[in-house]
């Protein structure tokens, strides 16, 4: 797991453990608080800079194949001496800059109050965060906030991309190859849904339902780039998935969006989930990528709300029937290279 966030979350988060700091100074001390602030933004961050992967990835990687209790045990103990690391640091730059005047000793080594404070904090935080990674940044905030307590209508775009010949692949391998294979793939689309600000919905069997707001998918055809650079790195790692499953990924993909109703469900487990055409036709339309042949198609209602990208070619396929729904759908399929493509946004 890899976390992503904006440059203003990345600033709070700083800021609430600066402040964490402030205050167990004031408490402790009754002065001090840039002091605290410091020691604690030197203590906690190397911790979320490890449960990012930006530091010790292979040990990141590691300690998450172990069971749940040699996992706890394990980052437990890294979480100290990445603590006693940034103690040490933080009171060796503020001793040699003259802001404390305590001998060196007691300027680096944290006392066992302190790293249970620090450990406290910095725990809080990373359990918050691996909270709002499992749930998605959206629907975090979403159930954070109560916004579909009550059902509300809303625009949104969808994209449906399912793995093509899972079901042989299974029986070649097993079930529990499989689902490493599976693993492995979700766990490459999910940078790229991240990076162009999208939310995985759902996974259903071998597919992934990815959603965002109407006006992000569009924008800068954020929904289309995504699609394509999930494409461009499976493609890239070719090599490795050949290796490491004995195929590469094939994948089949759907895009379309319009008018759903949004409402959080559930009771013992919240989730919140979309109803209505929209997210129908998307799936007929994922459906028509294998009796159409072709990789990657898009309503053209979707596509006529956006400019499309310069690498991306477009063969219009005409209107078809989709079940349970009354008026036929116009289809585009979509692929990279060749001419640009033709601008149809409205």
């Amino acid at each position: 797991m890899r976390w992503r966030f904006s440059t203003f979350e990345g600033l709070l988060l700083l800021l609430v453990v600066a402040a964490a700091g402030a205050v167990y100074a004031w408490i402790v001390y009754g002065t001090g608080w840039l002091i605290g602030a410091t020691y604690a933004l030197f203590m906690c961050t190397p911790i979320i800079a490890f449960e990012r992967r930006i530091i010790f990835r292979r040990l990141n990687r590691r300690i998450h194949t172990f069971s749940t209790p040699v996992f706890f045990v394990a980052s437990l103990a890294i979480y100290f001496v990445l603590l006693d690391i940034g103690y040490a640091a933080a009171g060796l730059i503020m001793g040699m800059s003259g802001v404390m005047n305590d001998h060196w000793m007691e300027a680096m080594l944290p006392s066992k109050t302190v790293l249970l404070f620090a450990l406290a904090i910095s725990g809080s935080l990373v359990f918050i965060l691996r909270v709002r990674e499992l749930l998605g940044r959206d629907v975090f905030l979403s159930l954070l906030t109560g916004r579909y307590r009550r059902p509300v209508q809303e625009e949104r775009v969808f994209l449906f991309i399912d793995l093509a010949g899972s079901t042989s692949y299974a029986e070649r391998n097993g079930d529990l190859r499989m689902q490493e294979y599976l693993g492995k793939l979700f766990a490459t689309i999910a940078d790229p849904v991240l990076r162009y600000r999208g939310s995985i919905d759902d996974y259903v069997g071998d597919a992934a339902v990815i959603t965002w707001p109407f006006d992000r998918a569009t924008n800068n055809a954020a929904c289309i780039h995504c699609v394509f650079d999930i494409l461009e790195m499976i493609d890239a790692d070719a090599h490795r998935w050949q290796k490491e499953f004995g195929e590469v990924p094939r994948l089949r993909a759907a895009l379309h969006g319009g008018t759903i109703v949004a409402a959080e469900i559930g009771l013992d487990r919240h989730k919140i989930t979309y109803f209505g055409d929209t997210v129908n036709t998307t799936a007929r339309l994922e459906g028509f990528c294998k009796t159409l042949n072709h990789q990657v198609l898009i309503s053209a209602d979707l596509a006529r709300k956006m400019r499309l990208p310069h690498y991306v070619r477009v063969e219009d396929l005409g209107e078809h029937a989709v079940k349970g729904r009354g008026q036929k759908l116009g289809v585009l399929a979509l692929r990279a290279g060749g001419a640009p493509a033709p601008q149809l946004a409205s």
